[in-house]
């Protein structure tokens, strides 16, 4: 009896010092956010408080200027990221709007329609896409989309700055986002209980019927969970997109042949090469971009949990 006592509180004891390294971890990760956000908040805010030099003279940014503005530098402190947000939307719409039914079908393909040896192979191709590095897919863009793209506008005689355009930027990003979708779909619809689609056939339903009505049906919840987890890639990629733009210095502009400028590619281009105001105002681009973010992402949270209730 002592034995087993001593046992269960050796056990008790092995629990609570595992639980209290868990409880550790989670506030290391969750300090290290807060002290990532704080940073970026006051060095964003500064701008619009603080005042630089500028040849002798001194300047702040007008806050709404900033986030209303279709410039985005007029000499010598006029910022302007309001035809940025809009471009960043587009772009990322668009880039969905290819990638999101693609990436679909393909999970459905490979899950339910596919012969096993071939959903086997797509199944890993599929992975190995989704750990391709950004440069990887820059450096794809630059040599072969941007090509393309040039030689599409040549075909109909439009301009595209040597392919270096919205149309690249967004293929780009389909490109990329398409393995994230279509990893969490298939998952989704693998989770969809066999007496479910086994019910449907046996009610006369044909397996495409089945497939489309209610495989798909029965998965939406995790689909869309796939398609916030694109978008959050979407609007969080600068590296690739940024080698396949032209950076656009007004706007808004919904010509897809036309140059385009995103959130990402303006705190990233020429931030090594710059410093003062023309750097500070970076990070206010950054904060701009974390806010479309988590405004995005509990969006795209409530609507899906409203798809996960349709029944």
């Amino acid at each position: 009896m002592q034995e087993c006592t001593r046992l269960i509180a050796r056990k008790t004891k092995e629990d609570s010092i595992v639980s209290s390294l868990f409880h550790i971890v989670g506030i290391v990760c969750a300090s290290f956010i807060v002290i990532i956000v704080l940073f970026i908040l006051i060095k964003g805010l500064s701008p619009f408080f603080k005042e630089y030099s500028i040849k002798g003279e001194l300047y702040r940014v007008n806050m709404v200027d900033f986030l209303l503005g279709d410039t985005w530098f007029k000499y010598p402190n006029t910022y302007g990221v309001g035809f940025v947000i809009i471009d960043t939307i587009y772009i990322t719409l668009l880039a969905l709007l290819i990638a999101g039914p693609l990436s679909v079908l393909s999970a459905l393909f490979i899950v339910r329609i596919a012969p096993k040896p071939l959903a086997h192979t797509l199944n890993i191709s599929v992975e190995l896409l989704a750990s391709i590095p950004s440069i990887i897919y820059g450096v794809f863009g630059m040599g072969v989309i941007t090509k393309m793209v040039k030689a599409l506008g040549n075909a109909f005689g439009i301009q595209t700055a040597g392919g270096f355009s919205m149309l690249s930027m967004i293929l780009v990003l389909a490109l990329m986002i398409y393995p994230t979708i279509t990893m969490v779909s298939i998952t989704a619809i693998k989770s969809v209980k066999s007496s479910i689609i086994n019910g449907s056939l046996a009610l006369g339903a044909s397996k495409t019927e089945t497939n489309f009505k209610v495989v798909l049906t029965s998965a939406k919840s995790g689909i869309f969970a796939g398609i916030i987890l694109g978008v959050g890639r979407a609007l969080g990629e600068a590296t690739a997109i940024s080698m396949v733009c032209a950076s656009a210095g007004s706007g808004p502009n919904f010509n897809i042949f036309s140059s385009g400028r995103t959130l990402t590619t303006s705190i990233l281009l020429g931030m090594s090469e710059t410093t003062g105001l023309d750097y500070d105002i970076r990070f206010s681009v950054a904060l701009v971009l974390i806010i479309l973010i988590l405004i995005t992402n509990l969006s795209l949270g409530a609507v899906k949990r409203r798809v996960g209730r349709m029944e």
